[in-house]
């Protein structure tokens, strides 16, 4: 025992430090009430009592019941219930109650060991009151004559130490002689021969005392009948009888037979047997055959409930005499107790975040059975999360092995499964419903890297675009999202103003109207955070696209006076010819797409067949020559659309003046200042023939004034009167982002032709960069 001892307490300081290897050991005295004390605890453990409410200080044992308890206030063990140490270990000369004293946070063991000592709180009792014995007469003195002993459940000095006659008288004594199981083998000494004609019968008072302070006795009485001569009693074969017998041997299975014989003839030679100690034979699980002398099994044997059982079988023939011998029944061990799982702390539920080794619980096994039938090994079954750890003798921990995921698994089924080393094994189980409660240890994931979302311009305050969506694998506070806008980049203070995100369902709204023409897109970044502590969170880039609207008609930019002056008048030779280009209506629109795709089309004219327009490059062209029936000037208007739903459109004014003359020399171009002449062609053909000399140097030097004074008006003149007015109305239109292309028109007469000749440029519009809102 000292050695196993010994390796316990190695393997204990090197796996398992927080085990104390000697108990602390008490006695106290059996009968004691509920409550009474038995020690300070916390005093011979080193601890104060205020440690042990701060660990969760508790009692733990094997047993089922619990026959002590820990005041954690004070730190005193007392006694949880009446102690009777006859209940609880017969006659057994040690009573040890064995647990442990359990501390948490570190887990730490303290072994106690409480003996239970006896009391004297039994009397002697005899099996019967009255005892009657047949003795012959003449019998040799010193001839005995067993008695059944009495029995006292305590033990030690408190068991039967003597018995004495009362009154005492000439023909018996007493003789004595201890058993191995405590007992005591009793017999009357016949000090002198008896004589049936002078005495046929005697009574006196057989005493049995024990050994307590005060001491307790028991009586029995003894009738002596004095027989004639009977000279021979039984003997039997064996002193001692040993036998063995299977615990799970059934009821009727025989143990063993004794056998006496006796020399006398006739009745006097018959014998029969009883158990002799008749207060055990009335618990003894075995019966006796009185003629055979087999002893068989009654009654179910129960190897954990006692081992070995000692038997007195007397032997009595017919005449009256009697002997005694002894009977020890060995019960053998079978594996019938399947292995039991005591549980003494669950930890459920189990944080996600706990590290590997967290003792999640800790249980004992025991099994009644002895020897490899109470060995025992525990095993887990198909568990990868979770492992055994031997903790202190017969004590377990499950501990965690590895990192736990409450979003991959909520919930682990542990299950624990004890086996004896029996043939065949025995085997039970225990399972573990580890729960895991989660941890913010999620960010909320949003379903798209991006968003683009579209809203017309001139929208309504406060409209929906769209909403985002974002979804948190965590549980509870941890796994609910809300949704903010926050600032682009860290250095920004404040996010957009003109977006805002539903901080529950994510819905998006743009909270004033948008203009096209001054923001074509803007980003935003939303945060989805959870509610945990800390909170995690995500962004995601949401990009709005504003969608254009027809809500801007065509600007008409040639021909028009901005300065409110007249439009000049275009000249048309009278040698023009069909298909000849008079003059080009340009226009642009500040919306983009088909809103600004623009149509041309002659909505009036003073002669509507002499001209066409362009429907889509608004060049106005001589549909004929001009004839002298046409008049000199023309007015025409020309409608400019665009290709929105619904469109709208604008008009360009035109005045076009027929110079009659040959076609080598172009006319003079009129200025609107000279006034309009109104007179008819005829006269002005007349004029013109008459005075053609005159007149061309008259056109030649007006021509020549009046370019020089329309370069000098850069601001109010038509486009065709040179490159930087086109330019500066196009870099206009450019720069309010309405014009898709800008062009520059550059015009010139020469003295050799009477056509204007346009000159195209290509695009000067730089291009447009996007918008960003922040």
């Amino acid at each position: 025992m000292a050695a196993a001892r010994q390796v316990l307490c190695l393997w204990a300081l090197l796996g398992v430090p927080r085990v104390r290897c000697e108990p602390i050991r008490y006695s106290v005295a059996e009968e004691g009430e509920s409550g009474s004390v038995v020690a300070d605890v916390a005093e011979d453990a080193g601890l104060a009592p205020a440690q042990l409410s701060a660990r969760r200080a508790r009692i733990a044992s094997p047993a089922a019941r619990q026959r002590f308890r820990l005041e954690r206030g004070s730190g005193r063990l007392v006694v949880a219930e009446r102690l009777d140490r006859e209940e609880m270990c017969g006659r057994s000369r040690t009573c040890t109650l064995a647990f442990e004293l359990l501390l948490a946070d570190p887990l730490q063991f303290l072994p106690i060991e409480v003996s239970v000592e006896d009391i004297n709180d039994h009397s002697p009792v005899f099996p019967d009151e009255r005892v009657t014995l047949n003795i012959p007469e003449r019998g040799d003195p010193g001839s005995r004559f067993p008695v059944d002993g009495a029995q006292d459940l305590d033990i030690g000095s408190n068991g039967i130490q003597s018995y004495s006659i009362y009154p005492e008288n000439e023909y018996f004594s007493i003789f004595t002689q201890k058993l191995r199981e405590g007992n005591m083998n009793v017999e009357l000494v016949l000090q002198q021969p008896l004589d049936r004609e002078e005495q046929s019968e005697l009574d006196f008072t057989l005493i049995a005392t024990d050994g307590g302070s005060p001491p307790r006795s028991g009586t029995t009485q003894i009738h002596v009948i004095v027989l004639d001569v009977n000279d021979n009693k039984p003997i039997f074969t064996l002193d001692l009888y040993n036998g063995q017998i299977l615990e799970s041997a059934p009821e009727g299975s025989v143990v063993l037979r004794v056998m006496a014989t006796d020399s006398d003839e006739g009745t006097n030679g018959d014998v029969s047997y009883q158990f002799s100690q008749a207060f055990d034979q009335s618990q003894s699980p075995f019966s006796m055959n009185t003629k055979s002398g087999e002893i068989r099994v009654k009654e179910p044997l129960d190897f954990e409930a006692t081992q070995k059982h000692e038997l007195s079988v007397r032997a009595v023939d017919g005449g009256g005499l009697s002997t005694l011998t002894h009977v020890l029944i060995e019960v053998v061990d079978v594996n019938d107790n399947a292995p039991e799982i005591v549980v003494s702390s669950f930890n459920s539920p189990l944080p996600e975040n706990v590290a590997p080794g967290t003792v999640v619980a800790l249980f004992a096994v025991r099994d009644q059975d002895s020897g490899v039938n109470g060995e025992i090994s525990c095993a887990l079954e198909e568990q990868l999360s979770f492992a055994l750890r031997p903790a202190f003798k017969n004590y377990y921990e499950l501990v965690t092995v590895s990192a736990l995921d409450r979003e991959e698994r909520a919930q682990h089924t542990v299950v624990v499964t004890a086996a004896d080393a029996g043939s065949p094994p025995l085997s039970s189980s225990h399972t573990f419903s580890v729960d895991i409660s989660d941890v913010n240890d999620n960010a909320p994931v949003f379903n798209q890297t991006s968003y683009t979302m579209y809203v017309h311009e001139n929208n309504a305050a406060a409209l929906l675009v769209g909403a985002v969506k974002a979804t948190d694998a965590d549980a509870g506070p941890n796994g609910k999202v809300s949704y903010s806008v926050v600032p682009a980049r860290a250095a920004e203070e404040e996010p957009c103003s003109c977006v805002s995100v539903h901080s529950e369902s994510g819905g998006v709204f743009v909270l004033r109207p948008l203009d096209y023409e001054q923001l074509r897109q803007l980003e935003v970044v939303v945060s989805a955070a959870d509610a945990g502590s800390p909170a995690l969170s995500s962004s995601v880039s949401v990009r709005l696209l504003v969608v254009d609207e027809n809500d801007n008609a065509p600007l008409v930019l040639h021909p028009g006076a901005q300065d409110g002056s007249p439009p000049s008048s275009e000249l048309v030779p009278a040698g023009a010819a069909a298909g000849d280009l008079v003059s080009k209506v340009v226009a642009v629109d500040a919306d983009s797409g088909q809103n600004s795709w623009l149509s041309y089309q002659l909505l009036r004219a003073t002669e509507p067949g002499l001209f066409a327009v362009g429907a889509q490059s608004g060049e106005v062209r001589l549909r004929r020559p001009p004839s002298e029936r046409d008049a000199a000037k023309q007015k025409l208007v020309v409608l400019v659309r665009d290709n929105g739903r619904p469109p709208l459109s604008a008009t360009a004014a035109l005045s076009v003046l027929l110079v009659p003359g040959s076609g080598d020399a172009p006319l003079p171009r009129q200025s609107p200042a000279a006034g309009d002449d109104d007179g008819s062609l005829t006269t002005s053909l007349i004029i013109a023939l008459v005075f053609v000399s005159l007149l061309f140097l008259l056109s030649a030097a007006a021509f020549v004034a009046c370019k020089v004074c329309k370069r000098k008006e850069l601001s109010g003149g038509p486009v065709l009167y040179g490159p930087s007015s086109v330019q500066s109305y196009v870099a206009d239109g450019a720069a309010a982002g309405t014009l898709p292309h800008a062009y520059c028109y550059e015009v010139s007469l020469t003295t050799g032709s009477g056509n204007s000749e346009f000159k195209f440029l290509k695009p000067v519009l730089p291009s447009l960069p996007a918008q960003h809102c922040s």
